[in-house]
C-alpha cells in the first residue's frame, strides 16, 4: 500500500513541475549545458586569479560562483544561477553589494552564448555570454561603459 501511495505521489508531483515551463523554454535551458564547468580568466592583473564554476542544480537550474582571489586573498565573491522561472530564463547575481539578488532575463539565446538583461539595474544592465570553445568572453555594461571578461575552460 505505501509503494502504491509513493508511486502516485511521485507521479502527480512531477506532471506538475513540468508543467509550469513550456516545452521550448526547457528545450532552450538544455542548450546551455556547454556552461557547466570551471572557466578559468584569462585577462587579468598579475598576481590575480579569476574564475566561473557552474554545476547543475535541481530540476532547471545551472548553479554558478564566481571568484577573484589576489594572492591567498578573496576580493570578490559571486554567487550565480540560470533558473527557469515560468516561461523565461534568468540569471541570477548574488553579491554583498546588493541587497537582494539581481534577476537578468534572457532576451537572446543560441548554441553558442546569451544575453540577458535589467534595464532597472545600476550596472550592468546587460550581461553577454558567447562560446568559442575553448574559450568563453564575458561582457557586461550599461550604456557606454562595458567590461570584459575573456575566459578558457579549465
Amino acid at each position: 500500500m505505501i509503494r502504491v501511495l509513493l508511486c502516485l505521489l511521485v507521479f502527480y508531483i512531477t506532471p506538475v513541475n513540468a508543467q509550469k515551463n513550456s516545452p521550448e523554454t526547457e528545450t532552450q535551458f538544455k542548450s546551455l549545458k556547454w556552461l557547466e564547468g570551471t572557466w578559468e580568466r584569462t585577462n587579468l592583473k598579475p598576481g590575480m586569479k579569476a574564475y566561473e564554476k557552474w554545476n547543475p542544480g535541481v530540476y532547471h537550474e545551472l548553479r554558478g560562483t564566481g571568484v577573484t582571489m589576489k594572492g591567498e586573498d578573496t576580493v570578490f565573491l559571486e554567487k550565480i544561477q540560470i533558473i527557469v522561472k515560468g516561461n523565461s530564463i534568468y540569471y541570477v547575481a548574488d553579491v554583498k553589494e546588493n541587497k537582494e539578488p539581481v534577476y537578468f532575463k534572457f532576451t537572446a539565446l543560441t548554441s553558442s552564448g546569451f544575453v540577458c538583461e535589467n534595464p532597472e539595474h545600476d550596472f550592468p544592465k546587460k550581461i553577454e555570454y558567447l562560446l568559442n570553445d575553448p574559450n568563453l568572453t564575458v561582457v557586461i555594461s550599461a550604456g557606454n561603459k562595458s567590461q570584459n571578461y575573456l575566459f578558457t575552460r579549465k
